[in-house]
């Protein structure tokens, strides 16, 4: 299976590993993805293989653009040699961009979505919209839950970094403007939290706000001044991430890649979303409460209703 996109849309493809598993208990099962999301796929029992590839925008400093070329070549030779019955395209809406790739490996059958039964689903939800590609492989049945298995080291880790019984993730990052909740409102919530007998744990997208290959939001977490109960938590690998959001008892977070990772891990979510639809959107089987302001921008949406909505999931 080819899913080469972001860390939300491997994370709404897990149901259709399982439902593949569940169909081929016998067959090799793997799954051709980016350095950038790869770690979702960690311990996931129903792949036998994950194969990895760096984009050539995330190169780490004194790694070739020539030897990530090399590599990526190497593993497309060994899927080949395979002889692949079948190669999904799980993203419906990068189909075409990914067709030659998959026609590169010679397999039997390449399969993708219909363009007339993308466009019936272009409201549904990315889960649903991935997992329409079940029929096309003729299977049936119910959509699984999401699943993401989080390294047990990295979720003790953070639970030992914190300061309160209860603690709530507030993921501060959000790649749109109009999904992004102002630093202020984030420390005014966890002014509040504190005062309910709540911890919480600052995680955030690491780096400066200028990085040439990936933004963070280093300064907005420093902008946050948090009482003694927070804990600024820097996740420099998207493993450490998941572990935090997995230690944690609830999230608050922007629409966006850990939105979808607490989803897959059950928590209780508060998202803000703006400019990007819910329906299509929204956490996938977990509780939640969608904020959304009538300017169809975040930072629109108070720290009020934040809070309020987070009270009515966990009490």
């Amino acid at each position: 299976m080819v899913r080469r996109d972001n860390i939300g849309d491997l994370v709404c493809t897990t149901p259709l590993f399982a439902a593949l598993r569940r169909a081929c208990p016998g067959a090799w099962i793997g799954a051709l993805v980016n350095s950038y999301n790869a770690a979702v796929l960690d311990r996931n029992p129903d792949l036998d293989e994950v194969l990895v590839y760096t984009k050539l925008k995330h190169l780490e400093p004194g790694r070739s653009a020539l030897g990530a070329l090399a590599a990526r070549v190497g593993d497309l030779w060994r899927l080949r040699r395979r002889r692949l019955d079948c190669v999904v395209l799980a993203n419906p809406l990068e189909a075409a961009r990914t067709l030659a790739l998959a026609r590169a490996l010679a397999p039997k059958r390449i399969v993708s979505l219909p363009p007339e039964k993308l466009e019936r689903m272009s409201a549904a939800h990315q889960v649903e919209r991935v997992f329409a590609l079940a029929a096309e492989l003729g299977i049936e049945g119910p959509i699984p839950p999401l699943k993401l298995v989080p390294d047990a080291a990295l979720v003790a880790k953070a639970r030992a970094a914190m300061k309160r019984p209860f603690n709530v993730a507030l993921q501060i990052s959000a790649r749109r403007p109009a999904q992004q909740w102002p630093a202020e409102r984030f420390a005014d919530l966890a002014q509040r939290l504190d005062a309910l007998g709540m911890g919480t744990l600052l995680v955030w997208a690491p780096g400066p706000a200028n990085h040439p290959r990936h933004p963070g939001d280093d300064e907005k977490a420093a902008a946050i001044a948090g009482p003694q109960s927070m804990v600024a938590y820097r996740t420099e690998r998207l493993a450490e991430l998941i572990g935090a959001l997995a230690a944690c008892d609830a999230v608050v977070t922007s629409d966006g890649g850990a939105m979808h990772l607490a989803a897959a891990l059950q928590k209780p979510i508060v998202c803000f979303f703006g400019d990007v639809e819910p329906a299509q959107w929204r956490p996938w089987g977990a509780p939640h409460r969608v904020l959304r302001a009538a300017s169809r921008r975040a930072a629109d949406i108070g720290v009020d209703e934040a809070l309020a909505a987070l009270r009515e999931l966990t009490q």
